[in-house]
């Protein structure tokens, strides 16, 4: 009989033990929501770095396009040195 009561105690004193704790079960949602707060704020960075480089290659395509558009209009450029300005 003390077997069975001692076992039965054991078994309970486990059942308890793996219960958290309110306080556990606070602090664990505290680091849940840092995690998802800086999950948020890395998506929004992302999004943020993304519209900037969307833009720099627009302006870039349009730059390249404007350049397109003078060699097919014959337009050329010619670069000159120093020495050739000092004659």
């Amino acid at each position: 009989m003390k077997k069975v009561l001692f076992l039965a105690l054991a078994l309970g004193s486990f059942t308890f033990s793996s219960c958290d704790s309110k306080k556990e079960d606070a602090q664990e949602q505290v680091g849940e929501n840092v995690k998802e707060a800086g999950e948020a704020k890395a998506d929004a960075m992302e999004e943020k770095a993304d519209e900037v480089r969307d833009s720099a290659d627009a302006k870039g395509e349009a730059i390249q396009d404007g350049a397109d558009k003078m060699d097919a209009a014959g337009t050329t450029t010619t670069t000159t040195t120093t020495e050739e300005v000092k004659k």
